[in-house]
């Protein structure tokens, strides 16, 4: 896949934080920032797809035995 450079501007102290935990990792910061923003697409990807999925299936009509006749009323339900 083809990759494209870009510019970054983290704060100093970040980044010296970053430079050591990558090191130990025997990774880079490029490999690190790569694999959190792959994550972040494809937790929202992931969002976004059962939010889709969710508003189909409210769109669907549902029987709930009824046949769209409402035969109650407030007080039939609250008895008082």
């Amino acid at each position: 896949m083809e990759k494209q450079n870009i510019t970054l501007s983290i704060r100093k102290d970040i980044l010296q934080k970053i430079k050591i935990l990558t090191a130990k990792q025997n990774s880079s910061i490029s490999a690190l920032l790569t694999s959190q923003l792959e994550e972040i697409i494809t937790h929202t990807e992931g969002y976004l797809t059962a939010k889709n999925e969710y508003l189909r299936f409210l769109q669907k009509e549902t029987n709930l035995g009824t046949k769209g006749l409402v035969d109650w009323n407030r007080n039939d339900l609250h008895e008082r």
